[in-house]
């Protein structure tokens, strides 16, 4: 086999990756090459059984097309969505179907000089429980709070190591190829391709979990920004407040709106005696205590609606500079946060109105993810699937026969 009919097969498997199915001609667009060629490519991954005939499209009033999609156990991936304090570990086949039991471990960021090691650990042995040959994966993703330059490999904010970039040291280790990015960007980026956000121009995806970061489309497609750092949100010095946030900065929204301030203020509206089903929140256990105070607002519990709405608002105002700075088209709510649902619409919507110039507001809508919690593991696959083409596995299996994909 060619190189260039092997690159032809990863575009080809990328392409349909991310449209599930996709008719003959549209596979013969996204390749950039003729019908007999493309023929002769489906042809040969048809008979590798990589790819699927999966029947016909819906009638527009024409023939219907044949539409193609690929092989459930063509490919898989090892997806690892992070934040400061819990890692979850998923292997996802190539529809983003979580294939075992998804792995989540306590793993704290600041100031572990162990958290990389056990990462590594991990990773290996959910591998391993899989039952997946290591050659059938296209990649391990990963998604992680901090500075992270994408093209060096590096976190400059957590999971240091000596002399080598982080994606190397984990390659070395497992021997799949390894991909890293700021969780707030691979959250925007499963908004993008499978979330509220797919089919859009311009659209901010706010990340509201331990910070509040964010993620931006512009144009249609992911902005990092020159260095990779793109989308700071959680440290626009919106308040007055005094409060040191992690930065190292006083006022940064994050010292507001962080689901750790949340059940911090939680904790000092109880001890105040605010009535409420709330009980035992306890900051160390704050994904625990976060969860419990969205229930009890969609429960009715008047304390977590006024605390979550609180949050809500002041996420609003810094959406406002947001939509003044890039006129966007919709700003979504996605991450850890948004399992709180259309609870954060209306106050969001109400800093809105009142800090916004109406006529730059107007076009913009205000969405929540239905990708939610999940938003990050699916980022991190799709950021192994981007780079498909120049970092492909060595070879994969797909029913017992060998394609060679080796990469340049």
């Amino acid at each position: 086999m060619g190189e260039k009919d092997q690159l032809l097969k990863r575009k080809i498997i990328k392409h349909l990756y991310y449209a599930n199915a996709s008719s003959f001609s549209d596979i013969c667009l996204s390749i950039e090459k003729s019908l007999p060629i493309t023929t002769k490519i489906v042809n040969e991954l048809i008979d590798e059984n990589v790819i699927n005939e999966t029947g016909l499209a819906p009638s527009t009033g024409g023939r219907r097309p044949t539409m193609y999609s690929l092989a459930t156990d063509v490919l898989f991936i090892v997806s690892v969505a992070m934040d400061q304090f819990i890692t979850r570990i998923a292997i996802m086949d190539i529809h983003n179907c979580i294939v075992i039991p998804e792995e989540k471990i306590e793993l704290p960021l600041p100031g572990n000089s162990e958290a990389l090691a056990k990462l590594v650990e991990k990773i290996e042995e959910v591998i391993e429980k899989s039952g997946i040959s290591k050659n059938k994966f296209a990649g391990i993703g990963i998604g992680m709070p901090g500075f992270v330059d994408v093209k060096k490999g590096i976190n400059y904010s957590f999971l240091p190591t000596k002399g080598k970039s982080l994606t190397e040291f984990i390659y070395d280790k497992i021997r799949i190829p390894v991909f890293i990015d700021n969780d707030s960007s691979l959250i925007a980026l499963a908004e993008l391709k499978f979330g509220a956000a797919r089919g859009r121009k311009n659209a901010m995806v706010i990340n509201a979990g331990w910070g509040v970061g964010l993620g931006m489309i512009l144009n249609g497609e992911l902005f990092r920004g020159n260095n990779g750092f793109a989308g700071e949100f959680s440290h626009i010095p919106l308040f007055n407040n005094n409060k040191l946030c992690v930065c190292g900065k006083t006022g940064c929204l994050e010292t507001e709106v962080s689901l750790l301030v949340l059940v911090e203020k939680a904790q000092e509206g109880l001890k105040a005696g605010r009535l409420s089903k709330l009980k035992q929140l306890r900051v160390e256990h704050s994904e625990e205590a976060s969860v419990k105070i969205i229930t009890a607002a969609y429960e009715g519990d008047q304390f977590a609606i006024e605390l979550l709405s609180e949050a809500g608002y002041k996420i609003g105002r810094g959406v406002a500079i947001l939509i003044h700075l890039l006129n966007p088209e919709v700003v979504i709510l996605s991450g850890r946060g948004s399992i709180a649902g259309k609870i954060w619409n209306a106050p969001m919507q109400q800093a809105i109105n009142e800090h916004c110039i109406p006529r730059l507001a107007a076009n913009t809508s205000i969405e929540i993810s239905n990708l939610g919690y999940t938003a990050e593991l699916i980022g991190a696959a799709a950021l192994v699937m981007e780079n498909f083409e120049k970092h492909a596995p060595q070879k994969t299996i797909a029913n017992e026969k060998k394609l060679n994909y080796t990469s340049n």
